[in-house]
């Protein structure tokens, strides 16, 4: 029988489902998605819309809008999370929109509104749409409505409800991660965004490696690390994250679930093992850890110390876990040297540095050192061909700040040679390729950041090349490219935005109410800043 194109059909609903066949109640909702669709191509609005979305992808919305509606009936608390937890950051329900009338736990007007809004600034990325266009409002009260009045009639899906329970007393890590991947790639929330984002990566990674018999082992590595890595466009959340407020605070494993550390990848060495653990040293940075056997299979093939192991692991319940890919190479001196002196490797274990390390205090003289170099100020102009130069210089002055006798110096040189670290220069970057100018600005969480092409955003005295006509169109900039730090953007915005006249427009005077939390939606991969410090010669 031949389909009907207007029509959306169950495989297109499974795709937001973290279940691969058709439940009971899907053709309750895979009608009422079809009823969300008429309700927008028959919206006088419509070619509006039409401009940033296909027709599949007004399909999906569909099902998306629907599937939140499915989500507040069935009890799955993944729409609701987001409510409380935006509460707590920001003592409302919602961002944008009036919510002097608003209920939890029931469907609201104000929710389709954003809802329609989050899903076309993240299943396309070309055009940025504002939340107040009269489309949004025009579609989302049709929509609205069609829920109302099935909202009696509308079943739970007991399906659904069970891959977002875990036991109580669940111990697997494995359990505990296959719910952060349900919740991260198979929740309807996420799919424009973390969702799609996984599907990209996958298909990158099958096209560079359609004929390679490693094909399976890298999409698991890609997949395992995004679930660790990934941050939603919703509140800048980690998975683990969502997971722990998801289960609630009166879950017993909420706080495990947040604890879960960040994954270490990397090659360690063989130091042998006993009956529950495997002993294992990160190469890089000399970090000793005692794999438990629960998540290793492989225990039994190691056989010669300081054998090489390529694998990931994480802390789970205070116990470290296999996690990702494993691959087994023998002892290899240049390998073991060039580790030790790759400082990316070394980063892979800040986060356990800087829980030791009185970080702040370290960051907080450099930031001291910084505005003394730079007459007092936070932050520099440049000429780009003079950036590298003016780092360079500005990392002297810090070091000469210390006062370090000689000897201390030529200690601390020492332990770092014993540990393998013979340091070398960084290869320098050539600015001027992007723009003729930048900044150098100090970042009181993280250390020294470099800013290319967004000057124009800065209507400071001591900026010579600040120019109004580009204004507008550096601080959009500063403000949604990724690249740049939210503490940048902030600094701007507390010291400029009386001068700039993107926020003197109705525009920018709305995005202010929220700007938090855009800034935790256009920068979801580096909202937090990590500091900039990585410890050698303990």
């Amino acid at each position: 029988m031949k389909k009907n194109k207007d029509r959306i059909y169950i495989q297109t609903w499974l795709e937001l489902k973290p279940y691969p066949k058709q439940a009971p109640t899907d053709s309750f909702y895979l009608k009422i998605s079809n009823e969300v669709k008429q309700s927008i191509v028959t919206n006088q609005l419509y070619s509006l819309l039409k401009t940033y979305l296909d027709k599949e992808e007004i399909d999906l919305l569909s099902c998306f809008l629907t599937s939140y509606f499915e989500d507040i009936i069935s009890g799955t608390n993944v729409w609701n999370t987001f409510v409380k937890h935006h509460k707590e950051l920001y003592k409302k329900p919602l961002p944008f929109y009036n919510t002097e009338e608003y209920y939890e736990d029931e469907i609201n007007y104000q929710d389709v509104c954003f809802l329609v809004w989050y899903f076309i600034n993240t299943i396309q990325q070309e055009k940025f749409v504002v939340p107040f266009n009269n489309f949004i409002y025009e579609i989302a009260e049709k929509i609205y409505n069609i829920f109302d009045t099935a909202w009696d009639n509308a079943p739970e899906n007991t399906i659904l409800q069970m891959f977002y329970f875990i036991d109580e007393k669940e111990t697997d890590y494995y359990i505990a991660r296959n719910l952060i991947d349900t919740i991260l790639f198979k929740t309807y929330l996420f799919y424009p965004d973390t969702g799609k984002d996984l599907l990209n990566t996958e298909l990158e990674i099958v096209e560079r490696n359609m004929h390679n018999e490693n094909l399976t082992s890298f999409l698991n590595d890609n997949r395992d690390n995004s679930l660790h890595k990934a941050h939603t466009s919703l509140l800048c959340l980690t998975g683990k994250e969502w997971a722990s407020e998801i289960l609630g605070e009166n879950h017993p494993l909420h706080n495990d679930f947040k604890n879960i550390s960040q994954k270490i990848q990397g090659y360690f060495l063989y130091k042998g093992q006993n009956d529950n653990e495997v002993f294992i040293e990160h190469i890089a940075s000399g970090r000793k850890f005692n794999l438990t056997k629960k998540s290793f299979d492989y225990s039994y093939t190691l056989k010669e110390i300081d054998t090489i192991l390529f694998m990931g692991i994480v802390q789970w319940r205070k116990e470290w876990w296999f996690s990702g890919v494993y691959s087994q190479l023998e002892f290899d001196v240049d390998l073991v040297l060039d580790e030790k002196n790759s400082i990316e490797s070394r980063m892979s274990v800040n986060f356990l540095d800087h829980q030791e390390q009185n970080v702040a205090d370290i960051i907080k003289k450099q930031f001291d050192s910084f505005k003394d170099f730079n007459n007092g100020h936070q932050i520099a102009f440049v000429e780009s061909e003079k950036i590298n130069e003016f780092f360079k210089n500005t990392t002297e002055h810090y070091n000469a700040s210390l006062n370090l006798p000689k000897k201390e110096r030529d200690e601390a040189q020492q332990r770092a040679k014993v540990d393998g670290f013979f340091g070398g220069e960084k290869k320098q970057q050539n600015f001027a390729v992007v723009s003729a100018s930048g900044l150098v600005f100090f970042n009181p969480n993280k250390g020294v950041e470099i800013a290319l092409d967004v000057n124009s955003a800065f209507p400071l005295p001591n900026n010579p090349f600040y120019n109004k006509e580009e204004s507008e169109e550096h601080t959009m900039r500063l403000l949604m490219a990724a690249d740049f730090s939210k503490e940048l953007v902030m600094f701007c915005i507390d010291n400029c935005k009386a001068e700039l006249p993107f926020f003197n427009k109705k525009e920018g005077e709305l995005y202010l109410v929220d700007i938090d939390f855009l800034l935790r939606f256009w920068k979801k991969g580096s909202y937090f800043s990590n500091p900039l410090i990585t410890f050698t010669g303990k």
